[in-house]
């Protein structure tokens, strides 16, 4: 896919990593630091599901209901759900495609800032090369679905995530955790869940948008350091 012209586009970082890496932590030192020399914002760019499921299930009427759905479909906790070739259900599907319209959405505002002169720190970029929503990638497989509902709204995914991609951040950087300290971090998690997302972390890529691996283990400072380092090259003429 060729990448839309970048001309006239604010810097975009992007931090991406598995949950536990510490793209939250970091990439808010970033946001401080560089808003000392440009004008930054943030954006999260992740589904952030728990968020919007405790607004569904606040609604009159259908929200005892969609609580009910969200604890039969909820992945954490569910090892079914971890299992490959297993398509959602139809309502399932919705709400996989719900949240994929909400990435697009924050990342439609994104750009609107990217366009007016703003640069962009983004926690979590939407990404194709790993088909787990969980990770940024889309959620709906297109051919999987158990019906023509869901074949649609996996098009309709598939083509959101398109735009999305088309855009290549200016740096990828791409924190590295090993297991013990993402669940030290992240004790909440699945530990099965954090492996498995660990070990797609290299997959990653961002249509040859350039990458800097950072060992997030290390001491903060230290990782902080080997960030700004890689920006303040990487936007030495922006």
């Amino acid at each position: 896919m060729d990448a839309p012209s970048q001309s006239g586009l604010a810097p975009l970082i992007a931090f991406v990593g598995c949950d536990g890496a510490g793209k939250s932590t970091v990439s808010e030192a970033i946001l401080s630091w560089m808003q000392e020399s440009r004008l930054t914002e943030s954006c999260h760019l992740g589904i952030q599901s728990k968020s919007l499921g405790e607004a569904l299930v606040k609604l009159p009427l259908v929200g005892k209901k969609i609580d009910r759905l969200i604890a039969a479909n909820a992945p954490r906790g569910n090892p079914r759900h971890d299992q490959e070739g297993e398509g959602p259900t139809t309502i399932a599907a919705f709400a996989i495609f719900l949240l994929s319209l909400r990435r697009w959405r924050r990342y439609q505002k994104m750009m609107v800032l990217r366009r007016s002169g703003v640069a962009i720190v983004a926690d979590r970029f939407p990404q194709v090369a790993v088909l787990k929503m969980k990770i940024d990638g889309p959620g709906l497989a297109e051919g999987k679905g158990r019906n023509a509902v869901i074949r649609f709204l996996a098009r309709r995914e598939k083509a959101l995530y398109s735009y999305m991609v088309s855009y290549r951040p200016d740096l990828v950087i791409r924190l590295n955790v090993d297991l013990e300290t993402a669940f030290a971090r992240k004790p909440d998690h699945r530990y099965e869940s954090l492996a498995l997302k660990i070990a797609q972390v290299p997959k990653l890529e961002y249509q040859s948008a350039p990458i800097l691996d950072i060992d997030s283990s290390e001491p903060l400072a230290d990782v902080i350091a080997q960030a700004k380092q890689a920006i303040s090259l990487r936007l030495a003429n922006r």
